[in-house]
């Protein structure tokens, strides 16, 4: 395990973690783009909790990397289906948000892979 690994998998855990908070919050900021986007509120909850428990197994994964790596696989879904869901309410303006959790989360897929 690198020192990067171990970096880039704390800042991303706490990235995704912010998001939950944010979601669980429900700061504006965050639910006026998921009501436009057409997610029902029903959803938000069980959305929140996937990247709450997603932030925890990458900080988890740094001592039992198979949690990490299924945590690190969840969220990448997680927010390829926040892009899926971006496009298709034609909001392309915001599609950077979805990959800006993204790409985080793949690079600390990466650079455990490397490690």
């Amino acid at each position: 395990m690198s020192v990067a690994h171990v970096i880039v998998t704390v800042l991303a855990a706490f990235w995704v973690g912010f998001s939950a908070v944010s979601l669980f919050s429900h700061a504006k900021w965050v639910v006026e783009p998921l009501t436009d986007y057409g997610v029902p509120l029903s959803w938000w909850p069980w959305l929140g909790l996937a990247k709450a428990a997603g932030a925890l197994g990458l900080l988890v994964g740094l001592f039992v990397p198979a949690i990490g790596v299924a945590a690190a696989v969840g969220l990448v879904l997680y927010f390829i289906g926040a892009v899926i869901t971006v496009v298709r309410a034609r909001s392309y303006g915001h599609v950077l948000f979805p990959l800006m959790y993204l790409v985080p989360v793949v690079a600390a897929v990466v650079l455990g892979a490397a490690a």
